[in-house]
Protein backbone atom coordinates (compact mmCIF):
# COMPACT_ATOMS: atom_id res chain seq x y z
CA UNK A 1 0.00 0.00 0.00
CA UNK A 2 1.29 3.46 -1.18
CA UNK A 3 1.57 6.28 0.96
CA UNK A 4 -1.43 8.58 1.67
CA UNK A 5 -3.88 6.22 -0.35
CA UNK A 6 -6.97 4.93 1.60
CA UNK A 7 -6.94 1.80 3.36
CA UNK A 8 -9.81 -0.50 4.02
CA UNK A 9 -9.29 -1.11 7.38
CA UNK A 10 -12.69 0.22 9.46
CA UNK A 11 -12.11 3.14 6.79
CA UNK A 12 -8.89 4.66 8.23
CA UNK A 13 -6.58 6.51 5.70
CA UNK A 14 -3.31 5.15 5.38
CA UNK A 15 -1.75 8.26 7.29
CA UNK A 16 -3.98 7.30 10.41
CA UNK A 17 -3.45 4.15 10.77
CA UNK A 18 -1.56 2.40 13.85
CA UNK A 19 1.27 0.15 12.40
CA UNK A 20 3.21 -2.25 14.08
CA UNK A 21 6.05 -4.41 12.73
CA UNK A 22 7.00 -7.92 14.09
CA UNK A 23 10.66 -9.39 12.91
CA UNK A 24 11.56 -12.88 13.18
CA UNK A 25 15.51 -12.72 13.36
CA UNK A 26 16.10 -16.42 12.62
CA UNK A 27 13.93 -16.09 9.40
CA UNK A 28 15.27 -12.98 7.90
CA UNK A 29 18.59 -14.28 8.52
CA UNK A 30 18.38 -17.52 7.05
CA UNK A 31 15.89 -16.73 4.53
CA UNK A 32 16.58 -13.31 3.78
CA UNK A 33 20.28 -12.29 4.41
CA UNK A 34 22.20 -15.37 4.03
CA UNK A 35 19.85 -16.33 0.52
CA UNK A 36 20.17 -12.72 -0.49
CA UNK A 37 24.06 -12.81 -1.02
CA UNK A 38 24.05 -9.37 0.59
CA UNK A 39 23.65 -8.13 4.49
CA UNK A 40 20.89 -6.09 5.45
CA UNK A 41 21.32 -2.23 7.29
CA UNK A 42 18.72 -2.59 10.18
CA UNK A 43 19.12 1.59 10.84
CA UNK A 44 18.25 1.50 7.07
CA UNK A 45 15.72 -1.33 7.77
CA UNK A 46 13.66 1.03 9.81
CA UNK A 47 13.97 3.98 8.26
CA UNK A 48 11.83 2.20 5.24
CA UNK A 49 9.39 0.70 7.69
CA UNK A 50 9.08 4.15 8.97
CA UNK A 51 8.83 5.78 6.32
CA UNK A 52 7.18 2.91 3.41
CA UNK A 53 4.26 1.88 6.69
CA UNK A 54 4.64 4.91 9.60
CA UNK A 55 5.92 1.87 11.56
CA UNK A 56 5.40 3.12 15.23
CA UNK A 57 7.05 0.16 17.01
CA UNK A 58 9.33 -2.92 15.24
CA UNK A 59 9.82 -5.79 17.80
CA UNK A 60 12.49 -7.67 17.04
CA UNK A 61 12.60 -11.79 18.09
CA UNK A 62 15.65 -13.56 17.92
CA UNK A 63 18.39 -15.50 20.40
CA UNK A 64 21.00 -15.42 22.76
CA UNK A 65 23.51 -17.26 24.16
CA UNK A 66 24.02 -16.99 27.61
CA UNK A 67 27.69 -18.04 28.23
CA UNK A 68 26.27 -18.85 31.80
CA UNK A 69 24.66 -16.22 32.84
CA UNK A 70 21.52 -16.77 34.98
CA UNK A 71 18.11 -16.02 33.79
CA UNK A 72 15.05 -16.33 35.34
CA UNK A 73 12.38 -17.71 32.90
CA UNK A 74 9.53 -17.21 35.22
CA UNK A 75 10.21 -13.55 36.48
CA UNK A 76 11.71 -12.30 33.01
CA UNK A 77 9.65 -11.94 29.57
CA UNK A 78 13.42 -11.04 27.75
CA UNK A 79 16.70 -11.43 28.22
CA UNK A 80 18.66 -8.28 28.70
CA UNK A 81 21.74 -7.34 26.36
CA UNK A 82 23.39 -5.23 28.63
CA UNK A 83 23.30 -7.46 31.61
CA UNK A 84 24.32 -10.57 29.45
CA UNK A 85 27.39 -8.15 28.04
CA UNK A 86 28.61 -6.97 31.51
CA UNK A 87 28.04 -10.70 32.27
CA UNK A 88 30.37 -11.64 29.67
CA UNK A 89 32.77 -8.66 29.51
CA UNK A 90 33.52 -9.64 33.60
CA UNK A 91 34.33 -13.40 32.64
CA UNK A 92 36.49 -12.63 29.68
CA UNK A 93 38.38 -10.18 31.85
CA UNK A 94 38.47 -12.04 34.79
CA UNK A 95 39.06 -15.79 33.69
CA UNK A 96 40.29 -14.64 29.84
CA UNK A 97 43.88 -16.23 31.04
CA UNK A 98 42.53 -19.41 31.89
CA UNK A 99 40.33 -20.52 28.72
CA UNK A 100 41.35 -21.86 25.15
CA UNK A 101 41.86 -19.83 22.64
CA UNK A 102 38.93 -21.62 21.04
CA UNK A 103 36.45 -20.55 23.89
CA UNK A 104 38.38 -16.85 23.63
CA UNK A 105 37.52 -16.46 20.00
CA UNK A 106 33.65 -17.95 20.55
CA UNK A 107 33.42 -15.09 23.42
CA UNK A 108 34.83 -12.39 21.32
CA UNK A 109 32.07 -13.19 18.34
CA UNK A 110 29.70 -13.78 21.11
CA UNK A 111 30.43 -10.01 22.27
CA UNK A 112 29.79 -8.39 18.55
CA UNK A 113 26.76 -10.61 18.72
CA UNK A 114 25.86 -8.11 21.87
CA UNK A 115 27.03 -5.24 20.11
CA UNK A 116 24.71 -5.90 17.45
CA UNK A 117 21.51 -6.18 19.68
CA UNK A 118 22.95 -2.99 21.23
CA UNK A 119 22.77 -1.06 18.00
CA UNK A 120 19.63 -2.35 17.33
CA UNK A 121 18.35 -0.79 20.46
CA UNK A 122 19.75 2.62 19.45
CA UNK A 123 18.21 2.16 16.20
CA UNK A 124 15.09 1.80 18.07
CA UNK A 125 14.05 -1.53 17.77
CA UNK A 126 12.48 -3.30 20.82
CA UNK A 127 13.95 -6.52 21.43
CA UNK A 128 12.29 -9.61 22.56
CA UNK A 129 15.16 -12.57 23.17
CA UNK A 130 15.12 -15.79 24.45
CA UNK A 131 17.95 -17.86 25.51
CA UNK A 132 19.10 -20.09 22.66
CA UNK A 133 19.79 -23.69 24.27
CA UNK A 134 21.09 -26.98 22.56
CA UNK A 135 19.30 -29.40 21.47
CA UNK A 136 20.65 -33.23 20.74
CA UNK A 137 19.06 -34.40 17.11
CA UNK A 138 18.10 -37.90 16.74
CA UNK A 139 21.54 -38.83 14.90
CA UNK A 140 23.47 -37.50 18.20
CA UNK A 141 24.24 -34.22 16.40
CA UNK A 142 24.20 -31.20 18.91
CA UNK A 143 22.24 -28.09 17.90
CA UNK A 144 21.73 -24.95 19.25
CA UNK A 145 18.20 -23.14 18.86
CA UNK A 146 15.79 -20.10 19.74
CA UNK A 147 12.59 -20.89 18.28
CA UNK A 148 10.57 -17.93 18.97
CA UNK A 149 8.06 -18.66 16.59
CA UNK A 150 5.35 -19.37 19.61
CA UNK A 151 6.49 -15.67 21.47
CA UNK A 152 6.19 -13.81 17.91
CA UNK A 153 2.65 -15.28 17.81
CA UNK A 154 2.26 -14.56 21.88
CA UNK A 155 3.17 -11.20 21.08
CA UNK A 156 0.74 -10.31 17.68
CA UNK A 157 -2.18 -11.91 19.71
CA UNK A 158 -1.53 -10.34 22.68
CA UNK A 159 -1.08 -6.62 21.49
CA UNK A 160 -3.58 -6.55 18.54
CA UNK A 161 -5.84 -4.35 19.64
CA UNK A 162 -2.91 -1.66 19.72
CA UNK A 163 -2.54 -1.80 15.63
CA UNK A 164 -4.58 -1.58 12.21
CA UNK A 165 -2.05 -2.92 10.19
CA UNK A 166 0.88 -4.95 11.64
CA UNK A 167 4.45 -5.47 9.02
CA UNK A 168 6.15 -9.55 9.25
CA UNK A 169 9.19 -9.86 8.31
CA UNK A 170 8.90 -13.49 8.00
CA UNK A 171 8.00 -15.89 5.43
CA UNK A 172 7.27 -19.00 8.11
CA UNK A 173 4.40 -20.69 7.08
CA UNK A 174 3.52 -21.57 11.15
CA UNK A 175 2.76 -17.78 11.39
CA UNK A 176 -0.62 -18.28 8.68
CA UNK A 177 -2.98 -19.46 11.06
CA UNK A 178 -2.45 -16.24 13.23
CA UNK A 179 -2.29 -13.98 10.38
CA UNK A 180 -5.37 -15.12 9.03
CA UNK A 181 -7.23 -14.43 12.56
CA UNK A 182 -5.32 -11.22 12.84
CA UNK A 183 -7.05 -10.09 8.77
CA UNK A 184 -10.48 -11.51 10.01
CA UNK A 185 -10.30 -9.29 12.84
CA UNK A 186 -9.55 -6.06 10.37
CA UNK A 187 -6.10 -6.20 10.58
CA UNK A 188 -3.95 -5.29 7.21
CA UNK A 189 -1.11 -7.58 6.91
CA UNK A 190 1.81 -7.16 5.14
CA UNK A 191 4.60 -9.30 4.70
CA UNK A 192 8.68 -8.75 4.15
CA UNK A 193 10.52 -11.58 3.13
CA UNK A 194 12.80 -13.52 0.62
CA UNK A 195 10.70 -14.10 -2.03
CA UNK A 196 12.02 -18.13 -2.89
CA UNK A 197 12.37 -18.64 0.80
CA UNK A 198 8.95 -17.49 1.88
CA UNK A 199 6.44 -20.45 2.45
CA UNK A 200 4.08 -20.36 -0.91
CA UNK A 201 0.94 -20.25 1.59
CA UNK A 202 2.38 -17.28 3.35
CA UNK A 203 2.99 -15.52 -0.43
CA UNK A 204 -0.79 -16.39 -1.32
CA UNK A 205 -2.30 -15.45 1.62
CA UNK A 206 -0.48 -11.76 1.23
CA UNK A 207 -1.26 -11.31 -2.20
CA UNK A 208 -0.63 -7.74 -3.00
CA UNK A 209 0.81 -7.45 0.44
CA UNK A 210 3.80 -9.41 -0.49
CA UNK A 211 7.14 -7.88 -0.53
CA UNK A 212 10.26 -9.65 -1.56
CA UNK A 213 13.04 -8.10 -0.04
CA UNK A 214 15.29 -8.83 -3.68
CA UNK A 215 13.58 -5.47 -4.80
CA UNK A 216 14.61 -3.61 -1.46
CA UNK A 217 18.36 -3.96 -1.87
CA UNK A 218 19.43 -0.90 -2.92
CA UNK A 219 17.55 1.16 -0.50
CA UNK A 220 18.40 -1.46 2.28
CA UNK A 221 21.86 -3.15 1.17
CA UNK A 222 24.59 -2.60 3.86
CA UNK A 223 27.89 -0.65 2.77
CA UNK A 224 31.03 -2.37 2.58
CA UNK A 225 32.36 0.21 5.09
CA UNK A 226 29.80 -0.70 7.45
CA UNK A 227 30.28 -4.07 6.56
CA UNK A 228 33.69 -4.31 6.85
CA UNK A 229 33.78 -2.43 10.47
CA UNK A 230 31.49 -5.51 11.54
CA UNK A 231 34.15 -8.13 10.14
Amino acid sequence: MDIGRDCDVGNISDLDMKTHCYIDAANLFYGGEKSLGWKIDYRKLLGYLRHKYKVEEAFYFGGIELEGFKYDYLKNHSVSVDEVERYVSGLIREKGHLLEDAKLIMLSRHTRRLKFYKKLKEFGYKLLLKPVKLYVDDDGTPTKKANCDVDMAFYLMRDYDKFDRVVILSGDGDFLPVLKHLKELGKEVVVLARGPRAAKEIRQFAGGNFRDFEYLKYLLKMSEKKRSKLI
